[in-house]
This record gives structure tokens, sequence and C-alpha cells, in this order.
């Protein structure tokens, strides 16, 4: 099954996921919410996933009533195969289907190498890594079952392109294995009509960023507003809707002909 030309679409109809159904992980919040809220914004009907089932259901009931379209939420766990594999059940039952699919969940302790325990690093690929192969796999099941094809994005980091920061190894390897995973999946999947493509963004503030800093004594808002992006070209820290718009660019047809990539989402900081 190939994915159509889409040529002879107008700019407003490329951008357009009306009819379309998705769902984010860890979309109650962060970056997750963001780009839940841009795929709303385009039309498409939304479940987010997350751990905290009801802050999902809360973050939801706003989106719905900010852009007129149908977003649920959902208490789930990405390390859980079960649990993903009962939200993606629900997104069909309850939206109608599933084309869209968003690998956003992710963790990020900051523990020295020879201080981490084995514990840490498999909780760690489990969320970052395993969580991003179960998504996929039971997003595909269900989209190649519909026949519809679709697109499976997978929010890898920077760190899947390079080091990151001391204290990060399972972090930065589990990006790598998930940036790793976006390559291997748009080969298995493109003859079912499914494009997998990921997203790459360098530090952006968001709860869990700043959560992290905050157990590691350190205080963002102490900070020069350039002091975290020293290297970046554009000279600004991102937002969370900085990546959300190129999420909604990869699950859009402004994409169509793409698979396997993983941008960069990051100022131009990653050498």
């Amino acid at each position: 099954m190939s994915t159509a030309d889409v040529s002879g679409k107008s700019l407003a109809e490329l951008v357009s996921l009306q009819g379309r159904r998705a769902v984010v992980t860890g979309g109650a919040r962060g970056l997750g919410r963001a780009i839940a809220a841009r795929l709303a914004e385009a039309g498409a009907e939304v479940l987010l996933g997350d751990l905290d089932g009801d802050l999902a259901v809360a973050a939801a009931g706003e989106l719905s009533e900010r852009h007129g379209v149908r977003v649920a939420g959902a208490a789930m766990d990405v390390t859980d195969a079960a649990s993903v594999a009962a939200v993606a059940d629900r997104a069909v039952s309850e939206l109608g289907g599933l084309e869209i699919w968003v690998n956003n969940a992710g963790i990020f302790p900051a523990v020295p190498l020879l201080e981490m325990s084995e514990r840490t690093w498999d909780q760690v690929f489990a969320v970052n890594a395993r969580g991003v192969f179960v998504g996929a796999r039971e997003a595909a099941r269900r989209m190649s079952r519909a026949g519809t094809g679709g697109v499976i994005v997978n929010i890898v980091s920077t760190a899947g392109f390079r080091g990151s920061a001391p204290g990060l190894a399972a972090y930065v390897g589990s990006k790598h294995a998930a940036r790793g995973l976006t390559r291997e999946l748009a080969l298995e999947l493109a003859p079912m009509g499914i494009r997998v493509l990921g997203v790459a963004p360098s530090f952006v503030p968001t709860e869990g960023n700043l959560a992290m800093a905050a157990a590691a004594g350190v205080n963002l808002a102490d900070l020069p507003p350039t002091g975290l992006m020293l290297n970046s070209p554009i000279g600004r820290v991102g937002t969370p809707d900085d990546i959300a718009r190129v999420a909604l660019f990869c699950a859009s047809d402004l994409s169509a002909f793409m698979t396997g990539s993983t941008l960069l989402a990051d100022g131009g900081d990653t050498a």
C-alpha cells in the first residue's frame, strides 16, 4: 500500500486533520499537551493518554472546548502493554478509528553513571524505548487492520544525536534507541501505508524539565534568557508550541513524502 500523491491539494487541505483520530501519550501536560492542542486545532479528534488519568481528562475537556472537536483523556502506562493496547482500542471504539499516534511519554532522571542502578536504567528504557516500540506496534496493528494507513510520530530528543549532559547515560541511550526505531519502523511499516517520523527537541521548559532541574538544585529562573541555549543560532529557548508545530507537520499531509527521518527542532543547536 503506497501513500497517496497529495500534490493537487491546497495548503489548507494539506494542513487539515479533519476526519482523523489521534492518540498522544504523555498528553496531559508539557509537550504532549501542546502537540494535542495543535492536532485538535487542525481538526483531529484526540485521545490523551497519561499516567495521571484525572489530569488527562481535565486537559481533554479544556482542549475540546477550545477547539470544538472531540478530545478524551485516559489513564495510560506506556510500560504496560495491556494499558497501551486498551488506549488504542478505546481510540478505535470511542473516536471511530486511529490514523495518528504520537509517542511522547518520556522520563529523564539525572543520575551519575557510577551511582546509577540497573533498576533506573531499565525504567528509563522501559518508558523511552520499549514504550515507543509498544505504542508503535499497537498503533500499527490497528491502522493495518483498518487498511487506512497512518502516521506514527516519535518524540526523540537532540540526545538521540549526541551526548547530552553528565548523569543522562540512560536517557541518551534510550533516545538513540528511539531514533533507530524510527528508521526501522518506517521500513517495516511502509508497505502498510504507515509513515514513521521522529521529532528531536532540544531543551524546552516544561513541567517535567522544571521539576528535574529543581530536584538537581537548579533554579532555571535565575539563568539569563539565553543561558540554556548558548549555542543556538536562534538565541532563545524553545517553547512547547515550537515542538508541537513540527509534530503537526509530521502528522499532516505536508510531510506525505517523508518517512524514517528525525527532524531536529532545536533552534540550530545540534552540530
